[in-house]
């Protein structure tokens, strides 16, 4: 391989996927990406990399060792990709409404476990699996542009 090629793609057996609500500001979908996004880099064993180290001698944070594909849907999609995560035991981070207005992690808790499961009014959700499994729960929504 020659420097001009670039290193060779890799195809992940897996894939991180956000879906968010397509009718968020954005400050709200990125806001949203990085809380979801969060429950997957803590629990999920060789998901991050090593740090990063500049060529100073700085060293930064660990980062997801693959991409984190972005969707968008309406409000019905995202329910359904939520319906289909559960039905498939794909366990995913939630971010409900309730959450835009709370201020503490447990506050956070305490407004998703008021509510029933098919009553949490979901803006964005984040989840790791089999790529199969991924393309299947998050048919309908959108890549986002």
């Amino acid at each position: 391989m020659t420097e001009a090629q670039g290193p060779s793609p890799v195809v992940w057996d897996t894939k991180i996927a956000v879906v968010l609500r397509d009718d968020l500001k954005d400050w709200q979908k990125l806001n949203v990406t990085a809380f979801t996004t969060s429950g997957i880099a803590a629990t999920v064993g060789g998901v991050t990399g090593e740090p990063y180290e500049d060529a100073s001698g700085v060293r930064y944070l660990p980062m997801f060792v693959q991409p984190v594909l972005v969707f968008v849907a309406d409000h019905e999609t995202v329910a359904k990709v939520h319906e289909r995560a559960l039905r498939r035991e794909v366990t995913c981070s939630v971010y409900t409404e309730d959450l835009f207005v709370t201020n503490n992690d447990v506050d956070n808790r305490a407004a998703v476990r008021r509510v029933e499961t098919d009553k949490l009014a979901i803006v964005g959700l984040a989840f790791r699996a089999d790529r199969k499994s991924v393309d299947k729960i998050v048919k309908g929504a959108s890549l986002h542009p």
